[in-house]
């Protein structure tokens, strides 16, 4: 069946203390979905379940996100969660810490719906 993407928002999260990349990524995928709603849903009867969530999520060191937490994570859908090298790894020059940034792109695909309803004019 033909997918649609019919939305995709960014974010960002970080951790300022502790170098943690799943507290970061978290925050980024949450940033981006506080963004969105989809009323397409109530207006149209569709299930949430019909939706396929794809996040991508970069971060300095990828390889240390659970995308799997991150994925279980998520509100609605059945969503899919790839980690990739992005983000900013910034240290502070006074103490030597590292702050880690990460950055989130969720996209939402639907079955394609032409023909299955239409809007009104009310």
């Amino acid at each position: 069946m033909t997918e649609r993407r019919v939305i995709i928002e960014m974010g960002m999260g970080n951790d300022l203390h502790g170098m943690d990349y799943q507290k970061a990524a978290a925050r980024a995928i949450e940033d981006a979905i506080r963004h969105s709603t989809l009323p397409i849903f109530e207006t149209t009867g569709l299930e949430h379940g019909q939706m396929r969530v794809q996040v991508t999520v970069g971060v300095q060191n990828p390889d240390r996100l659970d995308t799997t937490a991150l994925a279980q994570g998520l509100p609605r859908g059945r969503a899919e969660v790839r980690a990739v090298k992005g983000g900013q790894n910034v240290t502070n020059p006074e103490t030597g810490e590292t702050l880690v940034i990460a950055t989130a792109a969720v996209e939402a695909f639907l079955p394609e719906q032409i023909g299955r309803w239409r809007l009104s004019k009310t």
